[in-house]
């Protein structure tokens, strides 16, 4: 499965500057937040496959969500056998609909609890904020939430796909590494990955 992950920043390779195949042969699209409705919509027309997304931190501004696409935050979302999760927002640093503290992301994760055992895990962890020490920064704005940290080591997913720390805050931000044995890829504004289809 070729999967184009994307988050925060609108690419122009996919939007603006756009070239008539740019997204063919993507099996799906993943989305960390914080990207307009309608950049959503023409990534879901173009690509011809399904686009899941969380929201980010600024989606509060959103008048309406994207057409044709599929919010899974707070859900255990299953395409094609592939098991996601998505936890959408970011640390709460003021007044906003997709911000949470600590304690309120782990109870979004308490209530998925009874659906990840039943389904013995998930493969991708897709959210907007990282975890809380691993890509994340020093200020109150770009913490990470350490609930991720239990998450992964309790069911440790193929991959954990985030956004909202931007690459471009500084050099030593990676796009990809890895915790234990999940694949962590920081999508911002878009990075590409496989997942080999099980035989």
């Amino acid at each position: 499965m070729r999967i184009l992950a994307v988050s925060d920043e609108e690419s122009k390779r996919f939007f603006s500057c756009y070239r008539p195949g740019a997204l063919d042969g993507f099996d799906l699209i993943l989305s960390c937040g914080d990207l307009h409705p309608e950049y959503l919509e023409f990534l879901v027309t173009m690509s011809h496959c399904p686009v899941l997304y969380v929201h980010g931190n600024h989606d509060d501004r959103y008048k309406r969500e994207p057409e044709g696409c599929i919010c899974v935050d707070d859900k255990l979302y299953n395409c094609r056998g592939l098991r996601i999760v998505g936890l959408g927002g970011s640390y709460r640093y003021r007044d906003g609909k997709y911000m949470y503290t600590e304690r309120e992301m782990k109870a979004r994760l308490f209530r998925l609890g009874w659906r990840l055992k039943r389904s013995g895990g998930f493969d991708i962890l897709l959210t907007h904020a990282p975890m809380y020490g691993l890509n994340d920064l020093d200020t109150l704005a770009h913490r990470g939430f350490n609930c991720f940290r239990t998450l992964l080591d309790r069911w440790q997913p193929r991959y954990f796909v985030h956004g909202h720390v931007h690459r471009n805050y500084g050099m030593k931000i990676p796009q990809r590494c890895t915790y234990g044995s999940t694949t962590v890829i920081n999508a911002y504004e878009y990075c590409i990955f496989e997942i080999p289809d099980e035989t």
